[in-house]
C-alpha cells in the first residue's frame, strides 16, 4: 500500500535513505552520506513523500519536490520485486512531467529509469562528489 508520509516515519525512512545510498553508490565515500544525514533529515518533512508499506513495514519511499524526484529508495531485500516501479507509477499518475538526476555509475538506477521511459537530457558533474550524473525526464505524452 502506498500512503503519504507521517512524521513518525522519519527515523525509518532516514535509516533506509542512508543504507540504500551507501549500497547503491559504492563509488562515493561513505562519509559523504553520513555528513549529509542531518541536513537531509531536516529537509524530509518539507518534501512530498510517499511510503510503500506492507504489514506495518516500510519497504520503500519516494521523495518529491514539486515534479523533481529527489529519490526512490527501496529496502534491499525488496528490490527487484516491483516496489520501486509501483512508487514510480503512483507519482506518474499524479504528474505530467517528472525530472531527476542520477549518478551515471549507478547503472541499476539508470537502467530502471530508461526502462520506465525517462530520457537523458544532459550529463553534468555533481559539484559535491565530482561524479558524473545524468539529468533525466519523463513526460506523460
Amino acid at each position: 500500500m502506498i500512503r503519504e508520509f507521517k512524521e513518525n516515519d522519519l527515523n525509518s525512512i532516514m535509516k533506509l535513505w542512508l543504507h540504500t545510498n551507501i549500497l547503491a553508490h559504492d563509488f562515493i565515500d561513505i562519509g559523504y552520506w553520513k555528513s549529509n544525514y542531518d541536513k537531509v533529515k531536516q529537509m524530509m518533512p518539507e518534501a512530498t513523500i510517499f511510503v510503500y508499506e506492507e504489514d506495518n513495514l516500510i519497504k520503500g519511499f519516494v521523495g518529491l519536490s514539486e515534479n523533481y524526484i529527489a529519490g526512490i529508495f527501496v529496502e534491499t531485500t525488496y528490490q527487484s520485486q516491483g516496489v520501486g516501479k509501483t512508487l514510480l507509477d503512483y507519482i506518474k499518475e499524479r504528474n505530467t512531467e517528472l525530472l531527476l538526476q542520477v549518478y551515471e555509475k549507478n547503472s541499476r538506477a539508470v537502467t530502471f529509469y530508461l526502462r520506465e521511459e525517462f530520457t537523458v537530457h544532459n550529463k553534468q558533474i555533481d559539484g559535491n562528489t565530482n561524479e558524473a550524473e545524468l539529468v533525466m525526464n519523463w513526460n506523460a505524452d
